[in-house]
């Protein structure tokens, strides 16, 4: 990402508006914009911040090339707007959740202000990297809750839409949960460890299955893992991994790491497969499944027995199969005037897009005694949030529904960024991403949000303040309209 220049992945209507912007004497307005999202994929009870490093170096990078202004003259912008994009420096502030925060429908991950001709240009890429690698990591968690202390990989790189998609969505699926990866490149350029084995072409190729895992395990004693499932899991792979270890592993002082099962009925295959190896003497070779698995059949699977001890996860995880988009959107919320947001609001028929207005702040409150979060409130930007004080949250759209709490303490969700174009957040290792994506997930969110099916509405409130203006607007254009 950092030696691509990607300045021009826009949609050309933000280039159209960039040039009308600058024609209409508004280059220097600053304006704020949110990036949110409405709904959680798989309907499940929460979604992981990811993709915020490939932001930052998308935003240190910004520039435009010879090449790229002279397509802008082809396309009839003017003159004096080509000039101000040869010049271009980015100046936005920007916030961010950090990555691997549990994050809700409805509050804003990504905050912009600056400059609306380039807080505008920059939609493109806020929305592609956040949405896509938050998707996955999103998915990720799901396979990971459910495996529990089995080891999940993530196998999608070939069926990935894109070697992007491969690359990015490997770092994502490592964040939420995944423990490791086949594809290489991750482990160079992230540190996302890198695993395989062996395909059947390997099986194949020898045209004797027993010779084939013997050579391979002369070559590999310290880590080697044989897939069985070629010709007959149980009728010659099995048998043949087990005198493969005995020949070529042993002897060498090693003891054999697993097999993989790559078809058929997993769950009955690794029972038996766990029996042969069990009496053969080897009861630390781990057992290995894939082949189309996710969330779901790897959940049946373990309810029914499986000794199965690791899980490679391929097209259903790198392409967020079951529910592949997750639709996050990038709205103004406020312009300044005579350096005092003005708040914006968009209207719709569809009362879900009706947006929240004003520059603001997010808290999430943690119950001092548990630890848990009890719930994110939206704030003016200008507003004091006084944790050492009993609260009153209420539900925005049913307002009668209200609770108090007390002994809690309010942390704000979004870090800055960017400071007047200049990067001011140094980001974590991966490894630390990871950690406290774990971290959080398991110690501040209540089982009941983690929930596959029917999970509880975590609640993303407004403050008074900010609720009022939310409404005095929506009165205010009501009105108009009339």
């Amino acid at each position: 990402m950092e030696s691509r220049n990607l300045t021009m992945l826009v949609d050309f209507y933000e280039l159209s508006m960039a040039n009308g912007y600058f024609a209409n004497g508004l280059k220097d307005t600053v304006a704020y914009f949110d990036m949110f999202f409405r709904k959680v994929p798989d309907n499940g009870g929460f979604a992981i911040m990811a993709g915020l490093r490939q932001l930052v170096d998308y935003l240190k990078n910004l520039r435009f090339t010879q090449k790229d202004l002279e397509l802008f003259r082809r396309k009839g912008f003017n003159e004096d707007f080509i000039d101000y994009l040869r010049d271009f420096k980015f100046e936005c502030d920007v916030w961010a959740v950090p990555e691997g925060t549990p994050i809700f429908p409805g509050e804003p991950i990504i905050v912009v202000k600056g400059p609306v001709i380039q807080a505008q240009l920059i939609e493109t890429m806020v929305l592609l990297t956040i949405n896509h690698q938050s998707l996955i990591a999103t998915k990720a968690n799901r396979l990971k809750r459910v495996a529990g202390d089995r080891t999940i990989m993530e196998f999608g790189s070939r069926r990935a839409q894109g070697y992007d998609a491969a690359i990015y969505g490997a770092r994502a699926a490592y964040i939420g949960g995944c423990d490791a990866t086949a594809c290489t490149i991750d482990e160079r350029d992230f540190g996302v460890p890198a695993v395989g084995t062996m395909a059947h072409a390997w099986v194949q190729l020898f045209g004797d299955e027993l010779e084939a895992f013997r050579a391979y395990a002369r070559q590999y004693p310290d880590n080697c893992t044989l897939l069985v499932d070629t010709y007959n899991v149980l009728k010659s792979g099995i048998p043949n991994a087990i005198k493969a270890f005995n020949e070529e592993v042993l002897p060498r002082g090693f003891r054999p790491k697993g097999i993989r099962i790559d078809s058929g009925d997993i769950t009955y295959l690794s029972k038996k497969a766990r029996k042969m190896l069990d009496e053969a003497g080897f009861h630390d070779c781990k057992i290995v499944a894939s082949n189309s698995l996710d969330e779901f059949i790897i959940r049946d699977m373990i309810l029914q027995g499986a000794q199965v001890d690791s899980f490679g996860v391929g097209e259903r995880l790198i392409t967020a199969a079951s529910n592949p988009v997750f639709g996050g959107v990038y709205k103004i919320v406020a312009v300044e005037e005579n350096g005092v947001p003005v708040p914006r609001i968009k209207l719709s028929e569809n009362v879900q897009k009706i947006t929240t207005p004003c520059a603001k702040n997010v808290y999430r409150l943690f119950d001092n005694k548990s630890g848990k979060a009890i719930a994110d409130v939206l704030t003016l930007i200008d507003e004091e949030f006084d944790d050492s004080k009993p609260y009153e949250l209420f539900d925005p759209n049913y307002t009668w529904k209200r609770k108090t709490v007390e002994n809690y303490t309010a942390k704000p969700l979004l870090v800055k960024i960017f400071d007047k174009g200049e990067c001011c957040y140094d980001c974590p290792d991966i490894k630390e991403i990871k950690k406290y994506c774990d971290e959080q997930i398991e110690n501040t969110l209540w089982d009941e949000v983690k929930r596959f099916e029917n999970p509880h509405t975590y609640y993303v409130d407004l403050s008074e303040k900010l609720w009022a203006e939310k409404n005095r607007l929506l009165d205010e254009y009501s009105k108009k309209s009339h």
